[in-house]
């Protein structure tokens, strides 16, 4: 398969996963609760397959294509930039419309904050299928997809479930129509297949750098299920007993434990 063909492939992981966030918004089309057990346990799945592929996966898979030094510079940088995203909309000011001024700041930053994670999330996907048609992986629709490649996108859509029901909670509160939640929620993640297809083309095209952005990837998830996905998780547990720990734990162990064997499997 040519470069065009694999980006295609590539970008269409993206869309699916943006497409997936849409998924977290479908409870409030039917009824206006949802359980909080399950949405505290997939924040935990979520955070222990993302933990998983970024140590057993990309960081290993880093060390073997470069230096140590390259992989913790790109760990580092993977920290920063997500930083810096945060704190950029975190102090915007918005002008609301029809909600308050409190309120439309919230949806904003919910929505907004989860927009700018969305692209270390596609670079991460990117960086994800470097190897697409290298022996060794699993064959889909034609292509030679990477185990990880598979392993990142079933995280993502995981994780991206639980980030849809994020925008869909405040919105519904305030009173937003359904479709108006599952909008915003899929916009939330346009830039997964973005950061995915400048990701895969750079890192084809400048291999040397494939250590750096392995590293950079593994150090925004890392980032992201330490300071946004389980603090969300037990956000949203806290009126349960315990506060959701038992839930989110669960969830963290399984994603984790899940992944460990067939990471390993594919060194």
């Amino acid at each position: 398969m040519g470069l065009l063909e694999n980006l295609a492939l590539v970008l269409a992981s993206g869309v699916f996963t943006a497409l997936v966030c849409g998924l977290g918004t479908l409870p409030f089309f039917v009824t206006d609760e949802f359980d909080d057990r399950v949405t505290v346990g997939l924040w935990g799945l979520a955070g222990g397959i993302m933990l998983s592929a970024s140590l057993f996966g990309f960081i290993v898979e880093g060390l073997g294509e470069g230096t140590a030094t390259q992989v913790t510079l790109g760990l580092v940088t993977g920290v920063v930039l997500v930083v810096v995203a945060n704190r950029l909309i975190s102090t915007h000011e918005f002008r609301p419309r029809e909600l308050t001024q409190a309120q439309t700041k919230k949806l904003v930053l919910i929505i907004g904050v989860l927009t700018i994670h969305s692209f270390p999330e596609g670079v991460a996907l990117g960086v994800a299928f470097a190897d697409l048609g290298v022996e060794g992986g699993i064959p889909v629709a034609g292509f030679t997809v990477p185990v990880l490649a598979i392993v990142i996108t079933l995280a993502i859509s995981i994780q991206n479930i639980p980030e849809g029901l994020a925008v869909a909670i405040p919105m519904h509160t305030y009173g937003v129509a359904p479709w108006k939640m599952f909008a915003a929620a899929v916009f939330s993640s346009i830039p997964q297949p973005i950061g995915a297809g400048v990701a895969y083309v750079f890192v084809t095209i400048a291999r040397e750098f494939l250590p750096f952005g392995f590293g950079f990837a593994a150090g925004a998830m890392i980032y992201l299920v330490f300071h946004d996905l389980l603090p969300e998780g037990l956000d949203h547990g806290s009126d349960l007993p315990g506060g959701g720990r038992k839930e989110l734990a669960l969830g963290l162990a399984i994603g984790f434990a899940v992944m460990i064997p067939l990471l390993l499997l594919t060194e």
